[in-house]
């Protein structure tokens, strides 16, 4: 019996012996880090997004190449169905009196004074509309108090205010950047006060019986919840305060480039008409452009969300 004990003891500390390192091991497996993501998926995720990119750039660049071939077929033919284009400049034509006013100086002044115009109403609007669509999107009583004049301000057009902004304003220059600042103010205002109201209240509730302050609940749940509308609002008014401008320009201003339009249409210079329409085009779209550009990263975490 002692011999078969003693063989039992042995196997006994050999299992022991063997089972001992599974600890251990299953420890370093827990240390072990994640493996990062394979190299070749995140290369191809690129490599198809980059794709997807160029396909919509060239389905845009087409288009627009289509465009300026019809221009050119419409106008090269004279063509008169009901549309009359047998006054109407080529592209040939227009881009060489683009090109001809870019080596000219006097061009050049005429776009900074509308930029400078555009730059100092659109601050103001930006400013004073996300300021009053908030309070009004919180605030009952400022809402009643406000929101009338605003919905019958607002379908007056740019141009129906030029001749009160004459007598309101001592010079030209104030009484267009007012105009400027009314159509950009308005989408700006109903905006902001729109992405306050569709702000879930369950959050609001949630915040509440959480124990923040109503302070708290406005710049960490209102706030940010109301950045998408307001963002979408930068981007309306910064369309409509061209269209204002233009309006305040042609009929009161002395530069610009609504007036550099205007005046070839008094002189009877079609090529020079498009080429203003189409400088106010580039410009506007730039202008647009850069606040989608600005405005991008306050809305990272909708993106993430997605």
């Amino acid at each position: 019996m002692a011999p078969q004990a003693a063989v039992k003891m042995e196997v006994l500390e050999q299992g022991a012996a063997s089972a001992s390192p599974a600890p251990s091991a299953t420890v370093a497996a827990e240390r072990t880090p994640p493996s990062r993501p394979d190299a070749g998926e995140a290369r191809s995720d690129w490599m198809s997004g980059a794709m997807l990119s160029a396909a919509r750039w060239f389905v845009r660049l087409s288009a627009l190449f289509a465009g300026l071939a019809a221009w050119h077929y419409a106008s090269s033919r004279g063509l008169t169905l009901y549309i009359r284009f047998e006054h109407v400049p080529g592209p040939l034509k227009v881009a060489e009196a683009f090109i001809n006013h870019l080596q000219q100086a006097a061009f050049y002044m005429h776009i900074g004074a509308s930029l400078r115009r555009i730059a100092i109403s659109y601050s103001l609007a930006t400013g004073i509309g996300i300021t009053l669509g908030l309070l009004m999107g919180r605030s009952r009583i400022i809402r009643d108090l406000i929101y009338p004049y605003i919905e019958i301000l607002r379908p007056i057009p740019g141009v129906a205010w030029i001749p009160l902004a004459i007598l309101l304003w001592p010079t030209e220059e104030g009484s267009i950047i007012y105009i400027t600042f009314l159509g950009a103010v308005f989408p700006i205002v109903l905006n902001t006060i729109h992405g306050v109201e569709q702000t879930p209240e369950v959050l609001v509730r949630a915040a509440q019986s959480l124990g923040a302050s109503r302070l708290c609940i406005f710049t960490n749940v209102v706030l940010p919840g109301a950045l998408p509308s307001i963002c979408a609002g930068l981007a309306i008014g910064m369309g409509v305060s061209w269209f204002s401008l233009l309006a305040g320009e042609i009929i009161s201003g002395q530069y610009g480039i609504g007036y550099f339009t205007w005046n070839a249409y008094s002189i009877i210079n079609p090529p020079d008409i498009v080429v203003g329409m189409l400088t106010i085009g580039l410009l506007g779209a730039s202008s647009t452009a850069l606040v989608h550009l600005l405005t991008r990263p306050a809305l990272a975490w909708q993106r993430k969300a997605r």
